[in-house]
């Protein structure tokens, strides 16, 4: 399993990063489908330029980002809000439910999991491939000049019983 980030990427690069690597289905974890400022990377443009290429689409909204922060959060170690937001949503049914489809889609297909950001470590794409790499299933994140990096676990994390928290490391 991959992710990568669409970026400024012209849409023909793109396509050739994902068919290099043999992606089958493309998951947007995208909770907003579109973007204003690189058009082809829209879910109306997107679906048929991957079908083009002979790789599937799927919107997966459940593990988009942009999520509010809760109260108590077990998740302190992270100090930037929207990171401890979606580490807080990780643990959520809908979340959980998504995660179980994607384990049951890898059997079927090689997947990418797509968000704008090119860095994995400056996305939410970091915390999803915590979450699989709990599960152990491997990932490997396809950086914007074509390599590949195997995901390691953040380095604060804690995983208990396939469940990862980020607590805070004072308290720990």
């Amino acid at each position: 399993m991959f992710t990568i980030g669409h970026s400024t990427h012209p849409i023909g690069r793109f396509l050739g990063l994902l068919s290099c690597h043999g992606v089958t289905l493309l998951v947007d974890v995208r909770r907003f489908p579109r973007s204003r400022r690189h058009p082809q990377f829209n879910r109306d443009s997107l679906g048929p330029s991957l079908a083009a290429a002979g790789i599937g689409y799927l919107h997966a909204e459940a593990l988009g980002g942009m999520r509010e922060p809760r109260p108590g959060s077990p998740n302190a170690a992270w100090r930037e809000p929207a990171f401890r937001a979606y580490a807080d949503h990780t643990r959520t049914p809908e979340f959980l439910a998504c995660l179980d489809e994607l384990v049951r889609l890898a059997r079927q297909h090689v997947l990418a999991l797509m968000c704008a950001e090119a860095n994995p470590l400056e996305c939410h794409r970091q915390l999803i491939a915590d979450a699989l790499l709990a599960r152990g299933l491997p990932v490997r994140h396809v950086l914007a000049d074509g390599r590949v990096r195997d995901h390691q676990l953040t380095p604060f994390a804690r995983v208990r019983s396939g469940v990862v928290t980020y607590p805070d490391l004072l308290s720990y």
